[in-house]
């Protein structure tokens, strides 16, 4: 394809910057938007399963992004009574999972871009696109491109000018995320995962030194989400745990969980990805990790075709499928989780425990890891 192609990409998070990258690694020139004065990203730990790891190995941003991460080999689920009701919850010996600081993540995102060229502007705030291939600003400008990507998060200003709304739901449960001290007898090697009512709390080693936590519950438990944190209540809720929760700083964000249901991905010549695209409640761990591969598959299946629209609609027929289905278990996961009768605790165990014995059941539940991973390409390491 032509060296001339040129895209606008609004948006310097995970999924811009991904697809941003790959563009310019097809002989695109890319200009990538971000609205605030530097490129950054908030939060503490993230799940890397096989369908991220190969995407970030494709390119080159793998060494740099899990260089301190650790490599995860079960994630284990216990209820309210401290039994556990997963040993092996949606692993296998073929899929990887890292988990990493999600700041080194989108460091090393940001410098894959800058090492393909992507030209990156700062407190360019985004306003719109239009589907001939026009990114708005708010300024009033305009800068005209062969394609448009809106890469702007859950409230995107690109989808809502492009038509592609249909619903955008708080889904009225959401999660504080820690980095506390990791010390000698921490976990290691595992991700740990803790049920009692509507409340969840989860244990990963993201680092040699950090350990990530976070204390997931609904919006309406206010002592759950209270500021300062509230160790006593949580501490209550997960005496197993309490050495963890005594860690955790007073001071913490509390953050809802949205879901994003669209008419289509495409119009014309502008396209979404990302939480624009597909948001969903981070259940699974596979929040990033769809967003980065619909971006990077965004940029291989325009490589080819000549026709950017038509190319446009091939891609999202090729991806849509796997992430409406990792979207769709993510919120029966967070339905089981958060919101089951508390008089029912028992049942829940036995249903999950159930689920797990079932290894059509478990693909189903993490098909974005196996499908998705396969979607990418075969792995490199």
């Amino acid at each position: 394809m032509s060296s001339t192609r040129h895209a606008e990409v609004a948006g310097g998070g995970l999924a811009g910057l991904t697809v941003a990258t790959a563009l310019a690694q097809h002989g695109w020139s890319v200009r990538l938007h971000e609205r605030g004065s530097e490129l950054r990203e908030i939060g503490a730990g993230i799940f890397l399963w096989e369908n991220a790891l190969r995407v970030l190995e494709r390119i080159g941003a793998y060494d740099d992004a899990v260089a301190l991460g650790d490599p995860i080999g079960s994630w284990r689920l216990f209820d309210e009574r401290g039994r556990p009701i997963q040993d092996d919850w949606m692993k296998d010996g073929a899929t990887r999972l890292i988990t990493v600081k999600r700041t080194e993540l989108h460091q090393a995102l940001a410098q894959a871009a800058r090492r393909a060229g992507v030209q990156i502007e700062t407190n360019s705030q985004v306003s719109g696109a239009t589907p001939e291939g026009h990114l708005l600003l708010e300024s009033g400008e305009s800068r005209e491109a062969d394609l448009v990507v809106g890469a702007d998060g859950v409230y995107s200003s690109v989808r809502r000018s492009l038509g592609l709304d249909l619903v955008v739901r708080d889904l009225e449960d959401g999660c504080m995320r820690h980095l506390v001290p990791r010390r000698p007898t921490d976990v290691a090697g595992e991700a740990l995962e803790y049920w009692n009512g509507g409340r969840r709390v989860g244990i990963v080693p993201v680092t040699p030194d950090q350990v990530y936590i976070y204390t997931c519950c609904p919006a309406k438990d206010l002592a759950g989400r209270a500021q300062p944190f509230d160790h006593a209540a949580w501490g209550d809720s997960f005496r197993d745990v309490r050495h963890y929760i005594d860690r955790i700083p007073d001071q913490s964000r509390w953050a809802a969980f949205h879901d994003v249901r669209t008419h289509s991905w495409v119009n014309g010549r502008g396209a979404i990805v990302g939480d624009a695209a597909t948001a969903m409640a981070p259940n699974l761990g596979q929040a990033a990790c769809v967003a980065m591969v619909n971006g990077f598959s965004m940029a291989s299946v325009l490589a080819q075709h000549d026709d950017i629209a038509a190319g446009l609609r091939a891609w999202e027929q090729r991806q849509r499928g796997v992430s409406d289905a990792t979207q769709k278990y993510s919120r029966l996961y967070g339905k089981v989780g958060t919101r089951w009768p508390r008089p029912l605790a028992d049942a829940r165990s036995a249903l999950v425990w159930l689920a797990g014995r079932s290894e059509s059941w478990q693909h189903r539940v993490n098909v974005a890891a196996h499908a998705g991973a396969d979607l990418v390409g075969p792995r490199s390491r």
